[in-house]
């Protein structure tokens, strides 16, 4: 059985990981084993490597170049053909890849999260169901900031520089462009109960689980 692939796109810190992690966790014992998986933009950021910390740091990580689509597009068709991949890993902390790859096998439904997963024509026509996150500015500033600080030791002032000199920007130019190719424009962040019965119901319908009563 092919997989059915349900991208969930939108500005950082729309609340896109809550919502994905959301219905895979109460999904995932209905579904059963190989039955529903999260696969994240962020590990496909490009390897960085080469360059110094400085210069890592300079990087636009909200501009489509930062990321290696072209990979992402191939281990989706991979997927999608029951074949399994090894995903890379990304660390916040060095701004590159790690030398460490997930091994990551077919499952029934593949979640797929991020911010640019919509702006990219290869990437869409992998997707069966598109979803975005359409979460106000503001909002996402002030959950970035409380995420970046806590999780990834970052200090105010860098976090709303990069959001001036960057994100704000980027998004306008290709993130919420990007919405008017989504199937499901999902508001109130990822809390939205009922847009996540929505996405499980239509989830049961594919995979033919009978609906909860």
């Amino acid at each position: 059985m092919k997989p059915t692939i349900i991208t969930i796109a939108g500005p950082s810190a729309s609340g896109k990981t809550l919502f994905a992690q959301t219905i895979h966790d109460e999904l995932i014992e209905e579904l059963g084993e190989g039955g529903i998986s999260i696969i994240y933009e962020d590990a496909y950021y490009r390897d960085q490597s080469h360059l110094s910390m400085e210069e890592r740091v300079e990087t636009n990580y909200d501009h489509p170049d930062a990321f290696e689509h072209d990979l992402l597009t191939e281990h989706l068709e991979k997927l999608t053909n029951n074949e399994p991949i090894q995903s890379p890993v990304y660390c916040y902390k060095t701004h590159t890849r790690t030398a460490e790859t997930n091994a990551f096998a077919p499952t029934k439904i593949i979640l797929v999260e991020g911010i640019l997963l919509l702006s990219n024509k290869k990437l869409r026509e992998q997707f069966d169901i598109k979803v975005y996150m359409d979460t106000p500015l503001d909002i996402c500033l002030i959950r970035r900031i409380k995420r970046d600080i806590v999780e990834r030791q970052r200090s105010v002032e860098s976090v709303t520089n990069q959001y001036l000199e960057t994100v704000r920007p980027m998004y306008h130019q290709y993130i919420e462009p990007s919405k008017a190719w989504a199937d499901i424009v999902v508001t109130r962040g990822g809390k939205n109960r009922m847009a996540i019965e929505v996405i499980k119901a239509k989830i049961r319908q594919i995979s033919q689980l009978p609906p909860q009563k």
